[in-house]
């Protein structure tokens, strides 16, 4: 009750905020500055411009304002320059992730297996970086970051998954249009729910706007959400599900010693009993016998590190939160959901599920307190506005025609790559990662549509961590390894 009142004193307390930021008085405001990074041994020059744009009705009347933060490179023809416009989820998050964390130019300071340091947060230059390949443009959708409704009584029209499509598409459309990049070859990158978005951005941009893409990069993807909720009648998760909690169980030396000598072997195991046996098992429900339902939870058991009773006491189903607070609990700790390489601890040893994400509040604050450091420090954005990391302004989200059914844009992203046949997705997946598993991603992309060659334009690569795979150092070397690839790869 404590951290509720909390919450909504906060809440009141940014909602009697005057209006006096140019975003909430009908004006476009904007910082340009410039300067230089490092990436794999070579000076970058860059200019940063960090501002606001409006969108307005035919009538020239503003309907909100978008912030955004482009990075572009001085002196290079737009025609040979790729242009990337980069968001993040939620609903409800700002782009700050795949910008202080991935693909900008400077990133948030963390321990190289991505535990955080002591506050204040440090800035340092990102090797990962994809500055001295692409220009990039990271979006914060309304609501988030410092970007509002110019009517905040209004805002609920730019709060679900159509209404998201057309205020993200009509920023790209006028930020191409001001910037001439009409003529660049043109990408989309997007992290958890912004994978939904940028997969249906995808159609939306080609069928309304008239914008081909060349490519999407999906980092945690969740394109069709029946992959991923566990509800009553839905088996689909439980066996998506099961390699990531071999992969956690393994991390965390919970399985008998010959499935913890090889992570690669382990994995394969648990995904072919996944995708036969215990999918089969889950099928039969109630016909399964006796002796088949032992052998099944005593598998499950061995590839889970729990116990089979537990197994068993939960009818072979395995739900996420009650696997992240069962795995360890005998050592009084619980893992994360984002990733599951960091631990928790709740009050007490009892409860079914954990109290919070570790590797959640593992890294809002060093994010938090570095954007706030950056923005008016280093690229001379001020604004008395909260940034918003990740809110809940914008619940609920209407989800339109998918309301009492699970939100689907896979057929969206076949449309999109029907019609046109240069563009290419990467799809990133980390192997700890319990919120969008690796193999829920994998079952997508293979009921893409009935054309296997389709495949052959979509590149899969894994990482040894979770949700945001950059925290942790090795995974933001590969993860730009494996992306400069991408975007360097002849058609």
């Amino acid at each position: 009750m404590l951290r509720l009142t909390a919450v909504l004193f906060i809440a009141s307390l940014a909602s009697a905020i005057p209006a006096a930021d140019e975003p909430l008085k009908g004006k476009e405001s904007k910082s340009q500055t410039k300067h230089m990074v490092t990436i794999d041994g070579k000076k970058i020059e860059y200019e940063a411009t960090a501002g606001t744009m409006l969108l307005k009705d035919e009538e020239g009347k503003p309907q909100a304002s978008i912030f955004y933060t482009a990075y572009t490179t001085p002196g290079v023809e737009a025609a040979q320059r790729p242009i990337t416009f980069c968001f993040n989820g939620g609903p409800g998050s700002s782009s700050v992730w795949l910008h202080m964390g991935a693909f900008g130019p400077r990133r948030m300071a963390f321990s190289d297996d991505g535990q955080p340091l002591p506050p204040p947060a440090k800035l340092i230059e990102n090797e990962g970086s994809l500055l001295d390949l692409t220009d990039l443009v990271f979006i914060d959708p309304v609501s988030t970051g410092y970007s509002r409704a110019a009517d905040e009584k209004n805002a609920r029209q730019f709060h679900g998954v159509q209404e998201d499509l057309q205020s993200v598409g009509e920023f790209i459309r006028l930020y191409t249009t001001r910037t001439d990049r009409w003529k660049s070859p043109k990408y989309l990158a997007g992290e958890s729910y912004g994978t939904t978005r940028a997969a249906a951005l995808a159609s939306h941009l080609q069928s309304r706007v008239g914008m081909r893409l060349n490519g999407i990069l999906l980092v945690s993807a969740v394109l069709n959400f029946g992959t991923i909720r566990f509800d009553d009648g839905n088996d689909l998760p439980y066996p998506l599900f099961l390699p990531s909690y071999a992969a956690t169980a393994w991390y965390h030396h919970k399985l008998e010693p010959g499935l913890q000598r090889d992570l690669q072997k382990t994995l394969a195991e648990a995904e072919a009993f996944a995708g036969g046996e215990y999918l089969l098992a889950l099928q039969k429900g109630l016909e399964l016998s006796d002796s088949e339902r032992k052998t099944v939870a005593a598998k499950l058991a061995r590839l889970t590190g729990l116990s089979e009773e537990f197994v068993l006491r939960n009818d072979l189903r395995i739900e996420g939160q009650r696997f992240m607070r069962e795995l360890l609990r005998d050592r009084s700790r619980t893992v994360g959901r984002y990733d599951s390489r960091y631990l928790g601890q709740d009050a007490n040893d009892a409860a079914e599920r954990p109290e919070y994400d570790p590797s959640y509040t593992a890294v809002q604050g060093t994010y938090t307190e570095g954007f706030n450091t950056y923005i008016r420090g280093e690229l001379k954005f001020e604004s008395d506005l909260p940034y918003e990391i990740l809110t809940g302004r914008v619940q609920p989200w209407n989800y339109g025609s998918a309301t009492n059914r699970y939100l689907n844009v896979t057929g969206s992203l076949r449309s999109a790559m029907s019609a046109n046949a240069d563009l290419r997705v990467f799809v990133a997946n980390g192997y700890y990662d319990l919120a969008t598993p690796y193999t829920a991603t994998r079952y997508t992309f293979n009921h893409l549509g009935s054309d296997r060659k389709m495949l052959e334009r979509v590149t899969m690569a894994y990482y040894e961590a979770g949700h945001m795979m950059y925290v942790h150092k090795p995974s933001l070397l590969k993860l730009r390894k494996d992306v400069v690839a991408f975007l360097t790869a002849k058609p």
